[in-house]
């Protein structure tokens, strides 16, 4: 009797449990399959599978906001908001459903709905720049300007990645007025006032640039500062990118070579001022300082080529300052030994911000030929800042185009600009 009492005891707990089990497969297979179909909808942009990944998994909000992005990608903005309404119920602390039903909101014109949203989206991720940025922004959009800035503001003390976006809607809103940009940055230490400063040079202010310099309370880095010269070179401020690039003993302001003899063997990687620079395109050229031969000095620059040289590509290049509407004489010495070219090697003068031919040399000697002292003048335009001095071949008139042998150069000089009427010379070296 006992036994028959403990079977049935053991059959009545095991009938629920059995059930429980087979409910648990069912349900789990019925999540598997609704995350699938969720997959699919995201992939195909199926508002079916959507529904009925939403069906068999109505408490998953992931469910949900599968299908709100479909419906917002089909621009059904309307029932997308509804769906992340439900998945905002089912999972209220998530910052990003909330973010993404004030986006969706604001798409239906509902800014003040939209606004509701993103405050919850803040309640919940206070400390995280992104809840700030996206408020601020809706915000700006609202023309609550005051408002918006506090909260980009904020977005940019937690992450400071955002500091250049906020200096940027800053200066727009601003219209381009420092003061009042400065101080809806929030600007308050160098490194808020360096990060001003890369705006500012990737803008081309260079004089403002300079203003704030004198703002810092320690000076710049090198590091900090070749950076700030070379985002104002990339912009084309040259005149300014000078100042602050030429070093403190060097007082000369007007046209100059450096590095004419050669004698520092270095060669730059990157346009900018203070040396030659080697065109990246014409690293199968061989450079390389030669002590033995040279016009002046102690040193020239040997050129071994051995078939390869891009016409119309420069081998080398240097920028240089110049005055506008000048006409200058350019010098410099050339040797060659078995120099044979389907295309003549030349230098050129260009205006580095237009890049208009400003003079251009004869073609330079080939064969075997002592050292050959050549000049021409160039003369800058009215607009001038800038001049580019560059070494490269004339366009080839058949393809391939070799080039072999070896070329010295030396004593690459800017003499005094010459007065005479710019205007008429300019045009003498265009024809």
């Amino acid at each position: 009797m006992i036994r028959v009492n403990l079977w049935s005891i053991r059959v009545a707990i095991a009938i629920p449990s059995i059930a429980i089990c087979l409910f648990l497969i069912q349900l789990t297979a019925g999540i598997g399959f609704s995350r699938l179909l969720t997959t699919y909808a995201l992939t195909t942009n199926s508002i079916p599978a959507a529904d009925e990944a939403v069906r068999l998994s109505p408490s998953d909000p992931d469910a949900h906001r599968a299908r709100a992005t479909v419906l917002n990608r089909l621009g059904m903005h309307g029932e997308a908001a509804k769906s992340l309404e439900i998945a905002t119920r089912l999972r209220s602390r998530d910052d990003l459903l909330w973010l993404e039903l004030g986006n969706t909101r604001e798409e239906l014109g509902d800014t003040q709905g939209a606004l509701a949203a993103l405050d919850q989206a803040v309640r919940w991720a206070p400390f995280y720049a992104h809840t700030h940025w996206q408020r601020g922004n809706l915000l700006l959009r609202m023309g609550r300007t005051a408002e918006a800035f506090t909260e980009l503001r904020q977005a940019a003390a937690v992450n400071r990645g955002y500091q250049p976006n906020l200096i940027d809607l800053a200066w727009s809103i601003s219209r381009e007025n420092l003061q009042t940009a400065e101080q809806l940055s929030g600007i308050k230490d160098d490194k808020d006032r360096l990060a001003l400063m890369r705006f500012l040079a990737k803008k081309g202010k260079g004089r403002e640039v300079i203003d704030q310099m004198r703002l810092l309370s320690a000076p710049l880095s090198k590091n900090d500062h070749d950076e700030l010269v070379r985002l104002l070179f990339a912009a084309k401020d040259f005149t300014n990118a000078y100042e602050l690039w030429v070093p403190a003993m060097y007082t000369q302001r007007t046209a100059a070579v450096f590095n004419r003899g050669f004698e520092d063997s270095t060669i730059l990687n990157e346009p900018g001022f203070g040396g030659w620079v080697r065109s990246p395109a014409q690293n199968k050229v061989k450079l390389a300082i030669d002590v033995n031969e040279k016009l002046d000095g102690a040193k020239s620059l040997q050129i071994s080529f051995d078939g390869s040289l891009d016409p119309g590509v420069p081998l080398l290049s240097q920028t240089v300052l110049v005055e506008p509407a000048k006409t200058y004489p350019l010098s410099f010495g050339v040797k060659t030994k078995d120099l044979m070219t389907g295309a003549p090697l030349t230098i050129t003068v260009n205006d580095a911000l237009t890049n208009e031919l400003l003079g251009k040399s004869e073609n330079l000697p080939s064969g075997t030929t002592s050292w050959t002292k050549l000049q021409f003048d160039f003369t800058t335009l009215a607009t001038s800042q800038a001049a580019v001095i560059r070494l490269q071949r004339s366009n080839c008139d058949s393809s391939p185009c070799p080039i072999f042998g070896t070329m010295w150069l030396d004593e690459v000089s800017i003499g005094p600009w010459i007065e005479e009427t710019a205007t008429k010379t300019h045009k003498q070296h265009k024809s």
